[in-house]
């Protein structure tokens, strides 16, 4: 039969390249107590079977006698004689016993080469035609077996009624009848061709994986015989094609089948496991003795993070997680009959169970019977997976990448991949999908340990030699704990500019008799992976945590580490208010969440030399080699909390293993003050004003659409675009530096248009550079990690790839800012912005001698066209050295021949090669007599020798060495020259600052053409000192954002807007109709003082202005409903922030104040807060209200009464018509026109009558309402006031007319009509 091999029965496809992974599956469990089993008969597998029962008693043997296994070295060929002679001798006896139609209904066991084992069934029927038997095997798998051709036993007449285990049985699949098999020369041809090969392969399309994928398993079988070969077992393959073609699987060494039970699954479709001798779960340990305490290296601890319980974590932490459908179908009992130890019964680490105080839920504790029902492969797994019950593996098996257990759930859910066929929920992919789906995993808020290969079975072989021991297993290593904020790679970065920051935060409480009073010190520290980035410091804060609502609004961290139940309540809900579902991890005080001292001796141990790290008092005495921050930072002695902040983050980082990539190289830079108790270089804008503004992200989406941002965004990079959010957030409160950006934004837009313009087309396909630079400088991290993982893609190819595109990106930079230097001359100052960041040495790095450096090391071109770099001369002297000598034994061997031409006086003497033998002599046939006697025959052509001399042998040895010495050199050539470049990683990082802020200042230039209308520079006044009037004075002043284009019919109406300064009020009281644009004035004017700070042009004709401190924008009808505050109650937590922290130089933007109460309440409120900011603060503001009589009856001079014009008409049904003017006038307006906001609401027209009658009854009534509802409460002082009217009306009328002034008389007469109206009303 065809599908017998001609060989040894082995497979074919199996590669030695790819045999680099453990068996990865458990024991068969013992059958249920339903299924009928006597102990007489038990099915054989094949050990490519993952689900066949134990072999029987009969069938337990090999089909040769068990021997002892040959050494090594004549295994291959003393097994492929045995084969050879079973199967000569097996086909005889076949054919001498074949069978017809009167053995039909018997049982049988049919011999299988492929699996090496023997399998049971029964003949249920025969085919005269074909002469063939159709076998029924135990496992309900049918066949065609021609029975002569066959090797198979007839069972014993005892077994013959015995009843069956019913068992579904997978094997693997018989070769086709066309398949031939190859010669031990092919397959290892095959074997060199490289394994497994994974391009082709379309995970997308896999939906037949769990039809024709194979699986195989172990087997716990405890026979004695073969105890003696445990110390030939070898880890062997796991291999798989994702398209559901099974590749067989064989031993590395050994003959002795072994077969694989239920469980954890190897790196195949399924749960295919290569074979390997027999297994004693029982007594099995794990490969590798994996401890969780700290490790002995510097700085290292524990992989395992002692994070929150976030949302994933019972995702990934229970087996019987919320299934559903077809997974809920095939996993669910399964998984709650053997993982019960999830349920009920669960412990953690320490034997604490849930609800015991400090249990941990991140760790699991296994039971020691489950663990004795592992093999290594499986222990090796769960050990990881019980330290990290919070995190979803990715347990790395040759070429892919597996999830086991309930993190295949994850996996078949979130990443879209296939289960694999088996009772085990398993799933996989390739390595070259990790970046990606690590990226979607973590974008989703899990956390992913990455656990890599980090041996080979050659290396495992040479371990267990030389250490006596009898692993099985691969070692295995944590390299990688992945969130969304540590991600370093991945699409997301490449499409996003966006950082995603770790806020690392503590505090400290001072705590006054009053508690409005009380205030705290806030440390915080930001990390932005990405680029390497820490940004440390601490100020002080208030009740509210105002500082901190302001720094969680504009950076939006997607991960903060806080010190576990340390935090305050109102800091709490202070991160949980303004922040958008970050990723929580809490940390243990002191121990993983350091204090000052603890930090300060850590971070010492990541600038100190190698050689001072064995030395305490060097370690601690050293503060030179600090970066500049830190040194400050640990020489001011008060900033405790910055410095545990920091600390707080670098134990973080060191869980996710990133802190030694990173924190060398890092840039660190100081927290932008928040205006408390410092000297105040920047504005400040609080949540409020961020949300509100709309500056960095719309309310109604979270998107950029319509925000400041999107308006100035004209950046061609990515360092750029973050750079132009910050600038944003904090714009200048320094007048000589904002006078020095718009000098440089005037250049821009005036004589270096042009240059602008060749800078954006140079710099316009430029990567990240700042990202890419910091995955370069991490590269090259000191515990060098990366070495030892085993990868099937050629990583370096990446990392070259990499590097020549920082090279080249770095000098387009530095070639775009040369270009741009040229203005400088131009510059009317010196002290200009142009002029600091363009000169050389000053702001922009002399980097051209270290270009110079990398062009003449290496061709750039070719390495990217090669895969690797080949070295200029003068590059590296070794190498060089090395080149030259082979370059002189080269010459040696010519004079050499020339030598042996005249020594046998024939020219045609010459060297050749075949094959592996270089530099044969090859000799005419002619000229075989008189060679010399030291001429060493080697081989022959017709008509020609070929010899080898003595001489020739050393050279050619010596040419041999040498070259491998050259590939030596080249191999290390990359990370030496990588290693060289992250030496200017100061000057590359200070290359890309200049190059950021060229960009936006361009940008800011670009900007003042999309403005509608006229745009200036504005003029900031001069403080003249503390008795200056602030100013705000435009003139014909459009808005920054909004356009005609955007707003439909009509265009936008700019207003002339004077506020405070001579002669002005300093706060305007804005009425109008609804809709009538009272709001965005309010935003207009703020985003107009930011752009004037930001140093950019504003939309007016004329704008001059004071600095402005900071902006308070109350605006919006919004509550914190999940925070137990309404809307009226945000509305005067947001007013009382204005009130207790605004200065003279503020601005305030009060929208509607007032509005979520009764009238009389809110009209109270809004007059007291008004008259407080006018006269005690004495700031600017705008005021919008639709309490018109506060309008009315405000009488001051500090205050203008204005509103937004309209004109008003009747319409259909006698209703008011409004038409919306938006034009800025003086005076107040008489009413809201609510009525007409809801016609255009399209309210039914008999409501809008019926509405605006009422309207009318409660405008004439509104008085008397009032009065007779006071008068109910308090009639006697009614009575007295009325009483003290008539008095008064009684008086003017006594006096009346004036003798000498009628103007006076003529206001008396006004006045007492007007009590005369009041007693009217009242009687």
């Amino acid at each position: 039969m065809a599908s017998r091999r001609a060989s040894n029965g082995r497979s074919p496809l199996v590669r030695k390249q790819s045999q680099i992974t453990a068996f990865f599956s458990s024991p068969t469990p013992s059958p249920s107590p339903s299924t009928p089993n006597n102990g007489a008969f038990k099915p054989s597998p094949s050990p490519l079977n993952p689900r066949a029962a134990r072999r029987s008693t009969l069938a337990a043997a090999s089909p040769s006698p068990h021997k002892q296994p040959p050494p090594p070295a004549a295994r291959e060929e003393k097994r492929a004689k045995r084969d050879k002679k079973e199967r000569d001798a097996a086909a005889p006896v076949a054919a001498a016993a074949a069978p017809a139609a009167e053995v039909v209904g018997r049982r049988l066991r049919v011999y299988w080469p492929l699996d090496d084992a023997w399998y049971e069934g029964r003949v249920d029927a025969y085919d005269a035609g074909s002469r063939k038997h159709r076998v029924k095997y135990d496992d309900g798998e049918e066949e065609q077996v021609d029975l002569g051709k066959e090797r198979f036993e007839w069972a014993a007449t005892g077994e013959e009624s015995t009843p069956l285990p019913v068992r579904k049985l997978r094997r693997l699949r018989r070769m086709s009848d066309t398949a031939v098999a190859k010669s031990p020369g092919l397959a290892e041809d095959e074997e060199d061709g490289g394994g497994d090969s994974t391009e082709d392969e379309d995970w997308k399309r896999d939906t037949v994986a769990e039809d024709v994928s194979e699986e195989v398993e172990l087997d716990d079988d405890d026979d004695d015989e073969e105890e003696e070969e445990e110390e030939e077992e070898e880890e062997v393959v796991a291999v798989r094609s994702r398209k559901g073609k099974t590749r067989n699987s064989l031993p590395v060494s050994g003959s002795t089948p072994l077969t694989l039970g239920s469980g954890l699954t190897s790196a195949s479709g399924s749960t295919i496991s290569k074979k390997r001798k027999k297994v004693d779960v029982g007594s099995l340990d794990c490969a590798k003795k994996f401890s969780f305490e700290a490790v002995n290296t510097t700085g290292k601890v524990d992989p395992e993070v002692p994070l929150s319980c976030g949302r994933k974590e019972q995702t990934t932490g229970n087996a019987n997680t919320a299934l559903t459908g077809e997974a809920a179908e095939r996993f669910g009992q399964r998984d709650v009959e053997k993982f019960k130890f999830l349920g009920e019964g669960r412990k953690d680490a320490k034997g604490r169970r849930p609800g015991s105080p400090g249990y941990d839920p991140r760790t699991l504790l296994l039971p020691s019977q489950f663990l004795k029902s592992l093999t290594g492969g499986q222990r090796q797994w769960w050990e990881f997976k019980s330290q990290h019950m919070d995190k979803v593996l990715f347990f790395k098996m040759g070429k892919f990448y597996e999830l086991f257990e309930m993190d295949a759930h994850v996996g078949a859910k979130d990443l879209d991949l296939q289960y694999m066929k088996g009772e085990q929920p398993h799933c996989g992919f390739p390595e070259k999908n990790l970046s990606v789906n690590l990226e979607k995993l973590a974008k989703k808020g899990y956390r992913v340990l990455v656990v890599e290969q980090t041996e080979t079975p050659e290396q495992l072989e040479l371990r267990r030699k030389a250490m006596g021991i009898k692993d099985k297993v691969v070692r295995r290593e944590i390299c990688a704990m992945v969130t969304k904020g540590t991600l370093t790679e991945g699409e997301h970065l490449l499409a996003n500019p966006d950082p995603s920051y770790l806020l690392s935060v503590t505090e400290s409480l001072q705590q006054s008799s009053n508690k409005s009073q009380d205030s705290c010190t806030i440390g915080v520290c930001i990390v932005d992976v990405s680029t390497s980035k820490f940004i440390v410091g601490q100020f002080q804060d208030d009740p509210e945590r105002h500082g901190l609502c302001s720094i969680l609004s504009e950076i939006r961290p997607v991960e903060i580490i806080k010190p576990g139940k340390m935090l305050s309540p109102e800091t709490e809900k202070a991160l949980k208010n303004n922040t958008r579902e970050p990723l929580i991890n809490e940390l243990l005080p002191s121990t993983e969440f350091w204090d000052a001292e603890k930090t300060i001796n850590e971070i010492k141990k990541y600038y100190s030399s190698a050689d001072k790290q064995n030395n305490v008092e060097d370690v601690q005495d050293s503060l030179d080699s600090l970066p500049n921050l830190l040194s400050e930072l640990i020489g001011a002695g008060d900033k405790t909390y910055a410095l545990s902040a920091l600390g707080g983050s670098l134990f973080y980082l060191r869980q996710t293993l990133l802190d030694e990539k990173i924190v060398p190289c890092a840039e660190f830079e100081p927290l932008a003050c928040l205006g408390f108790n410092n000297i105040r270089k920047h504005m400040i804008l609080d949540s409020a004003a961020l949300e509100n503004l709309e500056l960095l992200e719309n309310i109604t989406t979270g998107g950029l659409s319509g925000t400041l941002y999107a308006q100035l965004n004209h950046c061609v990079t990515g360092f750029g675009k973050r750079l132009l959010k910050r600038w944003i957030a904090r714009p200048l409160y320094d007048r000589r530096e904002i006078l020095r950006r718009q000098s440089a934004i005037a250049t821009f837009k005036g004589v270096g248009h042009d240059y602008a313009a060749q800078f954006r087309k140079d710099l316009s396909r430029l990567p990240d550079m700042e990202r890419l630079l910091a995955r370069l400088f991490s590269s090259c991290d000191g515990n060098k990690r990366s070495s030892s993982i085993v990868l099937y893609e050629d990583a370096s190819k990446r990392l070259l790839q990499q590097f020549t595109a920082a090279l080249r990106g770095c000098q387009q930079m530095f070639h775009a800012c040369s270009l741009i230097s040229t203005l400088i001359c131009t510059e009317d100052s010196v002290d200009s912005q142009l002029n600091d960041l363009l000169s050389p040495g000053k702001g922009l790095p002399n980097v051209s001698s270290i270009l110079d450096r990398f062009r003449d090391a290496f061709d750039w071109s070719e390495a990217d066209r090669n895969g690797r770099i080949i070295p200029l001369e003068g590059c590296d002297p070794e190498y060089d050295a090395t080149c030259n000598a082979i370059q002189e034994i080269g010459s040696s061997l010519k004079e050499y021949l020339k030598e042996q031409r005249k020594l046998l006086r024939c020219a045609s003497v010459t060297y050749v090669n075949v094959g592996k033998d270089m530099y044969l002599i090859e000799v005419p046939e002619s000229l075989g007599g008189s060679v010399p006697g030291n001429y060493q025959l080697q081989s022959t052509k017709k008509g020609f020798y070929r010899y080898w001399t003595p001489e020739l042998k050393e050279l050619i040895s010596e040419l041999s060495k040498a070259e491998a010495e050259k590939e030596s050199k080249l191999k290390g050539i990359l990370q030496n020259l990588i290693q060289l470049f992250v030496e200017h990683h100061s000057e590359w990082r200070q290359l890309v600052s200049v190059v950021a802020e060229l960009d936006v200042l361009i940008s800011l230039a670009i900007a003042t053409t999309y403005f509608e209308g006229p745009s200036c520079c504005p003029t900031i006044k001069e403080s003249n000192g503390p008795d200056d009037t602030p100013t705000f004075h435009a003139r014909n002043l459009g808005h920054p954002i909004l356009r005609s284009d955007s707003l439909g019919k009509g265009s936008f109406v700019p207003n002339d807007i004077k506020i405070g300064g001579p002669g002005n009020s300093s706060f305007i009281v804005l009425t109008g109709p609804n809709m009538g644009g009272k709001s965005t004035l309010l935003r207009q004017v703020c985003l107009t003082i930011i752009l004037a700070q930001i140093g950019a042009d504003v939309p007016a004709e004329n704008l001059e202005l004071s600095l402005v401190d900071r902006i308070f924008v109350r605006m919006g009808a919004r509550d914190h409903i999940m925070a137990s505050q309404s809307t009226f109650l945000v509305e005067l937590m947001e007013t009382a922030s204005v009130l207790s922290s605004a200065t003279k130089n503020s601005f305030v933007a009060l929208d509607e104040l007032g509005r979520g109460t009764s009238t009389s309440d809110g009209q109270a409120i809004a007059a007291s807060v008004l008259e407080y900011l006018v006269h005690q603060v004495q700031c600017l503001g705008l005021f919008s209200t639709h309490y018109h009589r506060l309008a009315v009856e405000h009488k001051d001079t500090k205050v203008s009464l204005c509103h937004m014009a309209c004109e008003v008409g009747k319409g259909e049904g006698g209703l008011e018509e409004v038409t919306f003017l938006y034009r800025l006038t003086a005076g107040a307006c008489p009413k809201s026109y609510g009525v007409n906001v809801a016609r255009l609401a399209g309210i039914p027209a008999s409501v809008l009558l019926r509405a605006n009658e009422k309207s009318s009854d409660f405008e004439a009534n509104y008085g008397k309402r009032c009065r007779m509802t006071k008068d109910k409460h308090d009639a006697s002082s009614q009575r007295e006031d009325k009483f003290s009217a008539i008095r008064d009306v009684l008086r003017i009328v006594k006096a009346w007319p004036h003798p000498d002034d009628q103007a006076v008389s003529i206001s008396m007469l006004h006045e007492a009509q007007k009590l005369a109206k009041v007693l009217a009303v009242e009687g």
